[in-house]
């Protein structure tokens, strides 16, 4: 029996090396024995390797995500009227930024928009979501309750998609076991315990902008936007709205239909940018200042652009701003009117097993901001 569900698993993989796509069960199946460890370590990798490299079908994504969904999310449901929204970037793109989608939940939170984040360390950029959090004082190991109380009481929190108290199964398993990126890359960011049915999502190449907002749709998302930027030649993408060239975006309407588009930083208000000055540091304390700064309004340069641009669709999705240039404008005067870093602030004293330590963590480092202008 073991013999032959192995000998099934490799065809399969075979037939991803060939290019042939698989259905959403087969896809739902083969993540199944990959997360329940039922088949040995060289075939998960080269079934992670293969469907990668040919490039994931919605069928598939979908497949995936219904797995480790089913199979290894601890649930929860906040108890709020207000719907809840995330949003992510999934990496493995080609033109590495700092983390902005991070600084841009915070910013759409202070505008009153439920955040239920969803995010992992570091695996194919230089500071993840949960590090540059924990570095600012939020708790990223707690429990899920802890958590929804966050988003509950304050509006936003985030789960730790590479915690066993989130995915107690396999998943923490998996993601800390490789360091490239996967289909796990968008599946497992869909993940989320929450369940939220609003979204913006940044992909890693323009080939996924479209089948990702259809995956959206086949899993229950309402509205989603889905982005891919360009570097000013189109020759390097980012997992983000681009302040440096154009970006392909897909918009999944609550019809069901899916737009596509591309827009300019032109088209927005926003001035051009070389790519070079929204690279990361390679020191995660100093990616923590620059986040604190940014939030603050002490950065008021190119990196506090691009996140206000990355706020805009968040707040147009979500009818705060009739169109992504006027939700670039709000989020710009969220920013500099002290609200983003009040609601940090918030977020670091409700999403705590130990408030005191996290926020005397946050005020050490403001402290440095505010010494060092």
């Amino acid at each position: 029996m073991l013999e032959e569900k192995m000998k099934a698993f490799g065809i399969n993989i075979v037939n991803l090396i060939r290019g042939e796509n698989l259905t959403r069960e087969e896809a739902r199946e083969m993540f199944r024995q990959v997360l329940l460890n039922e088949q040995p370590d060289l075939q998960q990798g080269a079934f992670l390797a293969a469907i990668t490299a040919k490039g994931p079908t919605p069928e598939e994504i979908a497949g995936s995500w219904e797995a480790i969904y089913e199979l290894d999310t601890v649930k929860v449901t906040p108890k709020l009227s207000p719907p809840l929204v995330e949003n992510c970037g999934t990496g493995m793109d080609t033109l590495k930024t700092f983390n902005i989608s991070t600084a841009a939940a915070v910013v759409a939170a202070a505008n009153g928009i439920y955040m239920a984040k969803h995010g992992a360390r570091a695996i194919t950029s230089k500071c993840g979501a949960i590090d540059i959090l924990e570095s600012v004082g939020v708790d990223v190991e707690c429990d899920v309750e802890i958590v929804k109380k966050s988003i509950e009481k304050v509006g936003i929190g985030i789960f730790n998609g590479m915690s066993p108290k989130v995915h107690p199964q396999a998943l923490y398993r998996i993601l800390s076991q490789i360091h490239f990126g996967t289909i796990l890359n968008i599946s497992a960011s869909l993940a989320n315990p929450a369940l939220p049915r609003y979204g913006v999502r940044g992909v890693y190449s323009k080939e996924l902008v479209e089948p990702t907002a259809q995956t959206m749709r086949e899993i229950g998302y309402r509205r989603a936007i889905v982005v891919h930027g360009l570097n000013e030649d189109g020759t390097k993408g980012m997992d983000e709205i681009s302040s440096i060239g154009e970006t392909v975006i897909a918009e999944l309407h609550e019809s069901g239909e899916v737009a596509t588009y591309t827009i300019s930083p032109e088209d927005v208000g926003v001035q051009r940018t070389d790519e070079s000055a929204l690279l990361p540091s390679s020191d995660r304390k100093e990616e923590s200042l620059s986040f604190l700064r940014i939030l603050s309004g002490k950065d008021r340069g190119p990196k506090c652009e691009i996140v206000c641009l990355n706020v805009a669709p968040l707040l147009y999705m979500m009818g705060r701003a009739k169109d992504i240039r006027e939700g670039f404008s709000i989020a710009k005067e969220t920013i500099e009117t002290g609200q983003a870093i009040i609601k940090l602030k918030e977020w670091v004293r409700e999403q705590n097993s130990d408030p005191e330590f996290g926020e005397k963590k946050l005020d050490s480092l403001l402290e440095q901001i505010n010494t060092h202008l």
